[in-house]
């Protein structure tokens, strides 16, 4: 290989986001190796079908997820109840539509039930935003708050039970498709859209990354912190209500019990993933994506390969932390430590 080729090599090797493609490059392989028929996407009903496109489908609530959890990660914060705000919104949207069993008819319009379960999903971010930003509460804290009360609350709107859904027009969100895709990519690509050209073309992306890395120093700047954190927050109430809705269309139903159940563990791992740092202040949201993809994509070789459910937990953790040790630049300039010792043993000897 040619100088010019293995500095190429390091340097692409370098980049945030080089582990978590060649991470994801390796799963939809091994997927590959033991599903032929894994990469084979077929035209049928009007739409695609595949294996591709379901982990993409299911992959959108935990995609939208994560990209609200980025802004709160980015900002030195966490949200460890937005799996319980999951759970809310499907219950309350659940509730509102309901529907008989004909599937024609709603208890509330459609447009009032969506509105209301993302006002609630708004106000429970911000509830998370302000006891963070205004009380003084640790992030953890504050949001396991509403990560308790949640699952509570949710099961107050369900009553304790399962609400099943009977209103066809609302599988659409979830269950749908348009331009042969599934509709809930459009719905994700519009957030992620929408937020990318907020970070990227205006201040709000450098205030982040100022706020994380030194709120002190933002706020002498003259940035409104505790603004931005409340907002941070708020948005990621929004996005978990978003998924809300996603997973209530998908499986036309309601659970306040398990709905969204370790969503926020999936998705503080996909953010991770992403190579954006739990301390604060650097965030990727292509990362993100692409962490929840690797999520995701992990989950159906899990249960394709036929591995037992018992032990599928641990290996999702084995391979999570493999790949967080090698984006890790201590743990690559150790290991080409040791490798370096014995080739250079060989050439003095």
């Amino acid at each position: 290989m040619s100088d010019a080729s293995s500095s190429f090599l390091t340097a692409a090797l370098r980049h945030r986001l080089a582990w978590p493609l060649l991470t994801l490059a390796l799963l939809l392989a091994v997927n590959t190796a033991f599903n032929a028929s894994f990469l084979h996407l077929e035209w049928r009903d009007g739409h695609l079908y595949g294996s591709l496109i379901d982990i993409l489908n299911r992959a959108a609530p935990l995609v939208l997820v994560s990209l609200g959890m980025t802004l709160v990660i980015a900002t030195r914060g966490i949200d460890i109840s937005v799996g319980a705000v999951v759970a809310i919104a499907a219950a309350l949207v659940a509730w509102m539509i309901g529907g008989s069993v004909s599937g024609s008819v709603s208890r509330f319009p459609m447009p009032l039930a969506i509105l209301a379960a993302l006002g609630m999903a708004l106000a429970c971010g911000l509830w998370n935003g302000l006891l963070v930003a205004k009380v003084g509460m640790q992030p953890i804290i504050a949001t396991l708050i509403l990560m308790v009360a949640g699952r509570g609350i949710a099961q107050l709107i369900t009553g304790g039970q399962i609400i099943t859904i009977y209103y066809a027009p609302f599988f659409f969100l979830g269950g749908g498709y348009l331009l042969g895709l599934p509709f809930s990519l459009f719905i994700v690509a519009v957030v992620f859209a929408v937020l990318y050209l907020a970070v990227t073309r205006t201040a709000l992306g450098l205030f982040i990354q100022a706020v994380g890395i030194n709120p002190t120093a933002a706020r002498v700047a003259g940035i409104q912190a505790r603004r931005l954190i409340v907002a941070a927050y708020a948005f990621c109430g929004l996005c978990a209500g978003i998924a809300g809705l996603l997973i209530s269309s998908n499986v036309k139903s309601a659970d306040g019990n398990n709905a969204g159940q370790l969503l926020e563990l999936d998705a503080i791992l996909a953010v991770t993933l992403g190579g954006t740092a739990l301390t604060g202040g650097r965030f990727s949201l292509v990362g993100s994506v692409i962490g929840a993809l690797i999520i995701q994509t992990l989950t159906y070789a899990i249960y394709s390969l036929g591995v037992p459910p018992e032990i599928n937990l641990v290996v999702k953790a084995v391979v999570v932390f493999a790949v967080m040790l090698l984006q890790s630049p201590e743990f690559r300039a150790t290991v080409g430590m040791w490798v370096r010792r014995p080739v250079a043993r060989e050439l003095r000897s």
